[in-house]
Formats: C-alpha cells, sequence, structure tokens
C-alpha cells in the first residue's frame, strides 16, 4: 500500500506527468510487488521560487528537471528490494518521460502497517 508523493517544477505537460506516474508505479509493482489497483498517488507542481536543492550535493549534479519522489509503505521490504526500487525507478523515468537519472530524488518513508486507514475508519491492515 504505497502512498506517492512527487514534487516537481511547474510547466511540464499532463503528458509528462502522467508518464512519470506509470513509471514509478511500474517500478513498485516490479519490485516491491505492488497489487495493480494499489494506485494512490500525487503530483505538486511548484513555481521556481518555491523549489530549491542542492545542485551539486554528493557530487550529483542536478538540474531544475529534478523531481522528488517520496514513497510512503510498509515496513516489509529487505534492503535488496528498496535498491531494486531505487534503481529501476531511476531506469523507466530516464526511458520515459526522460529524466536524467542524476534528477531523481527518491525518499522511501516505512511505516508500520496499523499506520493506514484506507477508508471507513478502520485500520485495513492492523
Amino acid at each position: 500500500m504505497p502512498l506517492l508523493n512527487i514534487s516537481m517544477r511547474a510547466g511540464k505537460s499532463e503528458t509528462y506527468r502522467q508518464t512519470i506516474f506509470d513509471s514509478v508505479f511500474r517500478a513498485m509493482r516490479e519490485t516491491f510487488d505492488v497489487p495493480e489497483d494499489d494506485q494512490f498517488m500525487t503530483i505538486t507542481e511548484h513555481e521556481a521560487a518555491n523549489f530549491r536543492y542542492g545542485a551539486s550535493y554528493l557530487d550529483i549534479a542536478r538540474s531544475d528537471d529534478l523531481v522528488y519522489i517520496q514513497i510512503t509503505a510498509n515496513n516489509t521490504r529487505t534492503v535488496e528490494q528498496k535498491k531494486a526500487l531505487f534503481r529501476r525507478i531511476a531506469e523507466l523515468l530516464g526511458e520515459s518521460p526522460g529524466i536524467r537519472p542524476e534528477d531523481v530524488f527518491v525518499n522511501l518513508v516505512e511505516v508500520a502497517k496499523e499506520n493506514w486507514s484506507l477508508g471507513n475508519g478502520l485500520a485495513q491492515y492492523a
């Protein structure tokens, strides 16, 4: 049950944004075994004045095409699965819509299964 939040600079087309959704979801399906209908995703666009990043932090040359991808998920995946997810997201976003790997910033937030309510005021996984 990943919850995906993507932040990026404003100005990209709807097709570009939808392709980001598709590519990241495909990576989650392939590496985290996410079910087909488990799609809970948002994209937030920011004007340049409201989007800041370290252009060379850790010797990675980032550009204004940087996307922040934050995934909140159950704390049930192995380190190998997490590494595979990060790698696959960068690969797929490179293929389509053409984002450089240097501009793919992923943050995985892990939570206990009982910390979700997916509707109806119930803790479905508790």
